[in-house]
C-alpha cells in the first residue's frame, strides 16, 4: 500500500517527531512505500490564495493547472495517488495546529479530494485512499475532553474531513498527558502506534488481496 504521511510540530525533538517516525519505520517493515512530508521543515504555506477560495465542481486537472507553488502540486498528486493516509499532529485549543488545517484547505481541494455539483449537493468523495490512521499528543484528560469540549478533533477528522473525502476506514490515536509523562509511558505509546500500523493498514492489504 502507498501511504501519504504527514507531520504538523514546529520542533524536531517533539514527540509527535517520534511518533511519526515509528510509525513510518513500522509500515515500512510491513512493506508499504511512503510519502512523507514534515509541513514545518518544507515551510508549507498555509494562506489559501484568492483562485484557490472556490467549493463546487472541477476537474483533478484543473486543479493542479491553477496550482502555480511547486509544492502544493506535489501535495495534491501525492494525495491522489495515495492509498492510505498518516497524520500525526497535537492539539492545539481542540483544532490541528494551522499549519495543518492551512494544507486542508489547499490540498483537500474541489476536483482532488471531493467534488459538489451545487452548494445544495451532497460530495463525491475523491481520493483512492479508503483507510487512514491519525494520532494526537494532548494534555488534556480524557474526562474533560469529552464531557466538557466534545473531542473536537474526532468531529474534525471522524465526522468532517475523512468521510466527505471519501476515506470509509478510520483510526485515531491519542496520547495524554504528554506533558510529565515519563519514559516508559513514552514507550508504551509507540509500541501502540506500531501495533495500530500493523492491524490498520497490513488489514486493508489483506482484505484487498
Amino acid at each position: 500500500m502507498h501511504i501519504f504521511s504527514l507531520l504538523a510540530h514546529p520542533r524536531s525533538n517533539s514527540f509527535c517527531h517520534a511518533i511519526s517516525a515509528t510509525a513510518r519505520s513500522a509500515l515500512q517493515a510491513a512493506g508499504h512505500t511512503i510519502e512523507h512530508h514534515d509541513l514545518y521543515a518544507e515551510k508549507f504555506d498555509p494562506c489559501l490564495s484568492p483562485d484557490e477560495a472556490y467549493t463546487i465542481g472541477d476537474t483533478f486537472e484543473n486543479v493542479l493547472a491553477r496550482a502555480a507553488d511547486p509544492l502544493i502540486q506535489r501535495h495534491r498528486e501525492g494525495v491522489g495517488r495515495a492509498q492510505g493516509l498518516l497524520v500525526v499532529h497535537p492539539n492545539w485549543w481542540g483544532k490541528p495546529p494551522a499549519i495543518l488545517a492551512g494544507w486542508m484547505d489547499r490540498i483537500l481541494a474541489p476536483g482532488v479530494a471531493y467534488r459538489l455539483q451545487s452548494a445544495a449537493g451532497l460530495p463525491e468523495g475523491l481520493l483512492s485512499m479508503k483507510t487512514a490512521l491519525v494520532i494526537n499528543t494532548s494534555d488534556t484528560e480524557p474526562e474533560r475532553e469529552a464531557n466538557d469540549l466534545g473531542d473536537p478533533l474526532e468531529l474534525i477528522w471522524g465526522k468532517c474531513v475523512l468521510p466527505y473525502c471519501g476515506v470509509e476506514d478510520y483510526e485515531r490515536l491519542i496520547f495524554r498527558p504528554v506533558n510529565g509523562s515519563s519514559a516508559e509511558v513514552r514507550a508504551k505509546w509507540l509500541e501502540q502506534t506500531r501495533a495500530s500500523c500493523h492491524a490498520g493498514f497490513c488489514k486493508k492489504v489483506r482484505q484487498s488481496t
